[in-house]
Order: C-alpha cells, then sequence, then structure tokens
C-alpha cells in the first residue's frame, strides 16, 4: 500500500485511486454528478473538478476510418494528437489480408457492429474511394460523414494522405460541431 504523511493525516493512495475509478464508472454509466457525489459523501464541485482534471476533450465523438492508406502510422499519430475516438486505418495488404481471414459471416456481423458502433459518433471522415464514400454516407448519413475522395473505385494501391490536410480536416470538423 502507498502511504503518504500530510500533516496528522496518513493517507492512502490505493484506497483514493479506487474511489476515483468508482466515481468514474458510476460517471460513465449515466449516474449524475450529484447522485455521486451523495454515495460518496462529496459535494457534486469535487466530482465535477475531478472529471476537469482528466478532460481530454469536450463534446461529440468523432471517428476517422480509410482505406487503403499507405501512411497509415503517420496519419493515426494525427489523429491520436487531435483526440480522435475510434480510428481504422489500413493499408491495402492490411484490407485484403483482413478480409481474406474472416470468413463471409464473420466479415457480415464485424461489418454490422462497426456501422452500428459508426452510429454513436457525431462524425466520421472517412478516406475512401468515391463509391465508398457514398455508400457510408447513405448509410450513416450525409450530414455525419466527412468524405474524402481518393480516388475512382475500386483503389488498388496504397494510397499517401497528407498529414497536415488530415489536421486542418479533423479541426474544422471539430470546430463546426462545438467538439
Amino acid at each position: 500500500m502507498d502511504l503518504v504523511r500530510i500533516g496528522d493525516k496518513l493517507v492512502s493512495r490505493h484506497k483514493i485511486i479506487r474511489v476515483v475509478d468508482a466515481i468514474l464508472e458510476l460517471r460513465a454509466q449515466g449516474a449524475s454528478q450529484q447522485d455521486v457525489a451523495a454515495e460518496f459523501n462529496t459535494d457534486r464541485a469535487f466530482i465535477s473538478h475531478l472529471e476537469g482534471l482528466g478532460e481530454i476533450r469536450k463534446g461529440g465523438r468523432l471517428a476517422l476510418i480509410g482505406f487503403p492508406i499507405g501512411n497509415r502510422e503517420e496519419i493515426k499519430r494525427v489523429a491520436d494528437e487531435e483526440g480522435v475516438e475510434l480510428c481504422l486505418l489500413l493499408t491495402d495488404r492490411e484490407r485484403w489480408k483482413w478480409v481474406s481471414d474472416m470468413s463471409g459471416a464473420e466479415l457480415f456481423n464485424y461489418l454490422l457492429s462497426l456501422i452500428s458502433e459508426l452510429k454513436n459518433y457525431d462524425a466520421v471522415i472517412f478516406l475512401g474511394s468515391d463509391m465508398r464514400v457514398r455508400v457510408l454516407e447513405s448509410i450513416l448519413g450525409r450530414d455525419k460523414v466527412i468524405g474524402i475522395e481518393m480516388g475512382a473505385s475500386p483503389l488498388r494501391e496504397d494510397k499517401v494522405i497528407e498529414p497536415d490536410r488530415i489536421r486542418a480536416v479533423i479541426r474544422e470538423v471539430k470546430a463546426g460541431r462545438g467538439m
């Protein structure tokens, strides 16, 4: 146990971490700040300040999906730096390996699950062929999908995307949607 002496008090870091974890878990499950404060015999302002200490960004949820991306790692790094919650980027080789490693049923179930998850996002930036951009817009809605067309379908080779362009798009989307 990590004990710290503060004046005449002996404080357990482990206990603090356990309580903070429990507070955050209740808040993530939808409990109000007031209800959580009452459960832990503290005030609502403390819960609010605690959340503020760990806040990475406010606002809506943003996803970035794209294939085939030649500089996948570079674009992923930009997405991470900008606070994108879901990032799925594949090279052409990764895309075909991924598809060939799954049965038809597994692929279908995965895609349905992914589409269902994407519906929970406020915006989805999608890098793909003209046809794939249109398909995703028709599934999720044009108001949700920000399509960046990388060429006519089918795309048969990796495309290198300018990282600064993606950073600018992410920032524009976040600013325009109050994220």
